[in-house]
């Protein structure tokens, strides 16, 4: 059996409590690398000097780069914390634009609003990663406003 550090341990468990049973190993393997905050707190966590995910300060949840997202869009099946983007909003989505209810066209039906979420295209290809701002309800239901906040486009 591997020695494993108090450090992976805490990430895995924060993306297990985010994202389901499983994720922690699937975002994090062995080998992941921690930067840790002045009070000795992990801020990021990496492989091969690549982020993989953020720890938020204000409520110790994750925030994904593109690679962490790829490997929780490879992990979890559909529709687990998917956005469905209607295809005439992908260009702009692609640019780290807002993504407006209006052109959500499915979502994950157990999204709360400040979750991290996957915008996936019509095919489930994964687009960027953003932050909800409606429940998934809202999301379907609503023809205006702002859905999810997008992290940042993928150029």
């Amino acid at each position: 059996m591997s020695f494993i550090s108090s450090n992976l341990k805490r990430a895995r468990t924060i993306a297990d409590f985010q994202f389901g049973r499983g994720a922690g190993r699937a975002l994090f393997p062995d080998d992941s690398e921690f930067l840790m905050s002045r009070t000795n707190r992990i801020r990021q966590v990496s492989i091969n000097r690549t982020r993989i995910a953020t720890v938020r300060a204000r409520d110790g949840l994750l925030t994904l780069s593109r690679e962490g997202a790829l490997s929780l869009h490879n992990f979890l099946e559909l529709p687990a914390y998917r956005v469905t983007v209607h295809a005439d909003a992908v260009p702009f989505v692609l640019q780290g634009k807002t993504l407006f209810a209006k052109h959500v066209v499915d979502v994950d039906p157990s999204i709360r609003a400040m979750d991290e979420v996957l915008l996936v295209d019509l095919e489930n290809n994964l687009l960027v990663t953003g932050q909800a701002l409606l429940c998934a309800a809202e999301m379907k239901d609503f023809n205006r406003g702002a859905a999810v906040a997008v992290r940042k486009g993928k150029g």
